[in-house]
């Protein structure tokens, strides 16, 4: 995985928080297209939360860009480190995301977020937060628009309608399958928003939400079912090992 240099930042207070990504948010890079479409491996990032244990599950799950096929796979579980605010939720799953990246046995490719990048009150959503911290190309496809708005994308599969505060566009309301709600698609770091859809679009041949996304969905869930124990520090599995 790619690392260039900038240490996690763990900060106390939402004043701090924000302040983080004042500092980061000017390291997104906008002005590179990202790796094609149906090429190399693309991995799907999500969380789940046990609010009673006060866990964070993370997943991570690689898949074959070409075929959809899993790769790799890890997971990392541990503690919830920053409380709910809206805006910061970053700071609760990055700790554990970048667990599960690392415990993974292959470079990751294009990582694909269960949430936002530029498409954030602040212009600095998961994807683009993860993408500045690990120098890998990131994409965000969110299930609502947050707090932007669009017109509804025609019916047909591929149709899209941009998604904006105001005049600005920060992302696209994608139509991934025929008359099925959109999904909301936002450039993270190191990939255009064109190329962002048509990634969207290679990764959901049969359902509304990416392979990425319901693969690490999936996982993260099982791996926090099976932690019986609240970890002292995060721990990350690997579940397989690459094919190739």
């Amino acid at each position: 995985m790619t690392t260039p240099g900038i240490p996690l930042a763990r900060p106390a207070t939402e004043e701090e928080a924000r302040a983080v990504q004042d500092e980061l948010r000017d390291r997104v890079v906008l002005d590179e297209p990202g790796p094609p479409p149906g090429s190399g491996r693309v991995t799907g990032v999500d969380v789940a939360y046990d609010d009673e244990r006060d866990l964070v599950a993370a997943a991570a799950v690689v898949l074959d860009a070409a075929t959809l096929e899993v790769v790799a796979e890890a997971t990392a579980v541990g503690p919830v480190s920053f409380p709910y605010v809206p805006g910061l939720l970053a700071f609760r799953e990055i700790p554990t995301v970048l667990a599960a990246l690392d415990a993974l046995p292959c470079p990751p490719g294009l990582v694909v977020c269960d949430g936002y990048g530029l498409a954030h009150p602040r212009r600095f959503g998961l994807a683009s937060h993860l993408g500045v911290l690990t120098g890998l190309p990131t994409i965000g496809v969110a299930k609502n628009p947050f707090t932007f708005t669009h017109e509804d994308p025609a019916a047909a599969r591929g149709s899209s309608t941009p998604l904006l505060a105001g005049a600005e566009e920060v992302g696209r309301a994608l139509r991934t399958r025929d008359r099925v709600k959109p999904v909301f698609v936002s450039v993270g770091h190191r990939v255009s928003l064109d190329n962002a859809v048509a990634h969207t679009l290679a990764l959901t041949p049969a359902y509304r939400l990416p392979e990425t996304t319901r693969r690490a969905d999936a996982l993260c869930r099982r791996a926090l079912r099976e932690a019986t124990v609240p970890p002292a520090a995060q721990q990350a599995v690997t579940r397989q090992a690459p094919t190739s």
